[in-house]
């Protein structure tokens, strides 16, 4: 199933009933100019083929993941996301600067704010379901 990622394209899988998480994705698609990215839930068939492939715990990582079909990678917690920033336009991509920090540190602070989304920013009862402008940009 990771298959249907086009070559061409990276897609980030996010946890899609976490309110930080939507938003986080809805500020990729506005700044998405050259439609670099495709988006699933965690809780998607595609996502579990991808976590499966890659022998990822869901369980223990429970972040955004940057799935990279060209390098065959995933990319998981900050690195993740300072990759997705990367490739975003200025302001955005000046973000990857923190890319020099070790992970270790990086992803203290990511896992710190990750513990605690649901409790600063709210959880919703199910996935978003995408408008039907955003639709194509979603994979399930």
């Amino acid at each position: 199933m990771a298959n249907d990622v086009l070559k061409n394209k990276q897609l980030i899988l996010f946890d899609g009933v976490c309110n930080l998480c939507n938003s986080s994705v809805l500020y990729v698609i506005k700044r998405d100019y050259e439609n670099k990215f495709l988006f699933a839930p965690l809780q998607s068939n595609i996502a579990k083929s991808i976590t499966t492939e890659y022998k990822i715990d869901t369980n223990k990582v429970d972040s955004i993941l940057l799935y990279n079909p060209k390098k065959q990678k995933v990319y998981s917690k900050s690195t993740a996301a300072l990759q997705v920033a990367k490739q975003l336009n200025f302001p955005t991509k000046l973000m990857a600067i923190f890319l020099v920090i070790p992970a270790f540190v990086r992803n203290w602070v990511y896992d710190y704010v990750a513990k605690n989304r649901y409790k600063w920013y709210g959880k919703k009862e199910a996935c978003m379901i995408p408008t039907p402008e955003l639709k194509a940009k979603f994979l399930m």
